[in-house]
């Protein structure tokens, strides 16, 4: 039988010498057995690995609308291009200018007033004090699709129509614009042509670059612990927020797992003015919390080539393995 089969024999407190027939013929087939599970589970290449809870899905989010108000949700499909519940996706309409360049809060800080939601097949557009506009879910493909400009790349959208367009200008009340919408057949951009550490595989529709950014409750308390006004989750815009974890945990996480969904963390994710945006308001700052951040999130030098000198708050991930995500889901270490 040899030394293997005789040390799975002793693990099962099966004795090696002459047994009467019946038995030895049992203690060989059940050592066969053994052997055989064993050498399953260290052949297939899925095999399980460690796994060390770090935390709890508190929130979701889904940002229809780029730079518009968030939509909480209690489950969400993860996707390649980021979190989706039933017709809405995150990021996928934008506003731009009559050229096609986007257009977000760092310009228009009011945009943060607006919502977007969907039900089986109409699309609402929402602010205080401005009647909603109801377009159909699906915009008529005989409107024009429109090359637009996010971050220096091209990327196309399909005109949601001049009753969008008037919606936006006249509550905005700036110059005109327009509502472009992402559609699945379109080709995204490359987030590797954004950032060199991405993979080429990776895409995004009319997010920055990634297409999940993770925060934890902690390192939020933690910042505003040094803030006299204190701000929200939503000032930063995670699409998943992670509680029962220690401060700034998420920037040592390299692959997570919820549920069946697998991430894997590529950067983290530099920040700019919109921060000074208040969410309920929409009115600009340009100081808080942006500047508290510069005085102890600064990234190192040698990173300044990736990052610039702009101060780190929270983690971009991109997608593993897909599935669906829900609030109070335990969010697991992933180790070899």
């Amino acid at each position: 039988m040899g030394a293997a089969g005789s040390s799975v024999l002793a693990r099962f407190r099966l004795p090696t010498q002459s047994r009467p027939g019946w038995l030895g013929v049992a203690a060989v087939g059940l050592a066969a057995v053994a052997l055989g599970a064993v050498a399953w589970r260290r052949a297939r290449p899925g095999r399980r690995r460690r796994l060390q809870q770090v935390g709890t899905v508190a929130q979701l989010w889904i940002y229809p609308v780029k730079s518009c108000k968030g939509v909480p949700v209690s489950a969400a499909e993860c996707t390649a291009m980021g979190l989706r519940s039933g017709h809405l996706r995150d990021r996928f309409w934008l506003v731009v200018n009559e050229e096609g360049n986007m257009v977000t809060a760092r310009q228009e800080p009011r945009l943060v007033l607006i919502s977007l939601t969907c039900d089986s097949d109409t699309l609402t557009l929402s602010a205080a004090y401005t009647k909603d506009l109801v377009l159909p879910i699906r915009t008529p493909t005989t409107n024009a699709v429109r090359q637009c400009r996010v971050h220096g790349l091209d990327v196309p959208g399909r005109d949601c129509g001049e009753a969008a367009a008037q919606w936006v200008t006249s509550f905005l009340k700036s110059q005109p614009y327009r509502l472009v919408h992402f559609e699945p057949q379109m080709c995204p951009r490359k987030s590797h042509q954004l950032k060199h550490v991405f993979r080429p595989s990776d895409e995004v529709a009319y997010s920055d670059v990634s297409p999940f950014l993770i925060l934890s409750e902690a390192s939020l308390a933690d910042l505003n612990s040094r803030l006299q006004n204190k701000v929200k989750a939503a000032n930063f815009r995670p699409n998943i927020v992670i509680s029962g974890c220690g401060v700034y945990a998420e920037d040592s996480w390299d692959e997570l797992l919820i549920g069946d969904v697998e991430l894997k963390r590529v950067m983290a994710c530099s920040r700019c003015i919109l921060t000074t945006v208040d969410p309920d308001t929409g009115i600009m700052n340009r100081k808080e919390p942006l500047e508290t951040l510069k005085s102890y999130r600064q990234c190192d030098p040698a990173e300044q080539k990736l990052y610039g000198k702009l101060p780190l708050f929270g983690q971009y991930f991109v997608l593993e393995n897909p599935g669906t995500v829900k609030v109070g889901d335990p969010v697991y270490l992933l180790g070899q």
